[in-house]
């Protein structure tokens, strides 16, 4: 998977830049909130953050309509499993919980959908209900913010492509306030490394 994800990058980038990779842990569960900007995003992360890099795989939680025909064959072999994004089921919540506890690191796109507007971040709190869910189990969980930039939204061939990981976040507490605020950290921390990620690229924030 590996070299046929590194001849997709190389066949329709003109260059992949990853900066930050210091605040990437090695070890120990993780959460990875990336912006969602076009489908590349998963092959990116992989190329970043995967085996390669921090000997494991990156396991992306997805809708269950993404995990369905040949796209969802693909984001299978991508490390993917479909959770409801509505109302997720307890095996499925148990089982992400059961993934963190076991040191995996999971990829979570807090925005819900690939946003290509020039717009203010709006996220879902089901990233930080998920690090909550994990703490009451006794698992304490890092969320590093992702920024991802190409060229054009969406990328076309020949693009640049730049993905930017942030410092890692902990989350402090429990119940709806704890979630809001961690929340709107989160919105403001991945917003700062999608313009560095712009900026590696010449766009302006």
């Amino acid at each position: 998977m590996v070299a046929s994800q590194d001849i997709g990058l190389r066949f329709f980038f003109r260059s992949v830049q990853v900066l930050g990779s210091k605040n990437l842990p090695l070890s120990g569960p993780l959460l990875l909130a990336p912006t969602h900007r076009a489908r590349w995003d998963a092959l990116l992360l992989t190329h970043a953050a995967g085996r390669r890099i921090t000997g494991r795989d990156c396991r992306f939680m997805v809708t269950v309509d993404e995990m369905r025909g040949l796209q969802g064959w693909f984001l299978h072999r991508l490390g993917c499993f479909p959770v409801s994004q509505g109302r997720p089921s307890l095996a499925s919540l148990r089982y992400t919980v059961d993934l963190l506890a076991a040191g995996e690191q999971l990829v979570v796109f807090p925005e819900g959908r690939i946003v290509r507007e020039e717009i203010p971040l709006r996220l879902h709190q089901g990233l930080a209900r998920l690090a909550m869910l994990a703490a009451g189990q006794g698992v304490a969980v890092p969320v590093v913010p992702v920024g991802i930039a190409y060229g054009n939204r969406p990328p076309r061939r020949g693009d640049g492509a730049v993905l930017c990981f942030g410092p890692p976040l902990s989350l402090e507490g429990q119940g709806r306030q704890a979630a809001s605020a961690f929340t709107a950290n989160l919105a403001a921390a991945m917003a700062v490394v999608e313009d560095q990620a712009q900026g590696a690229l010449g766009l302006a924030p």
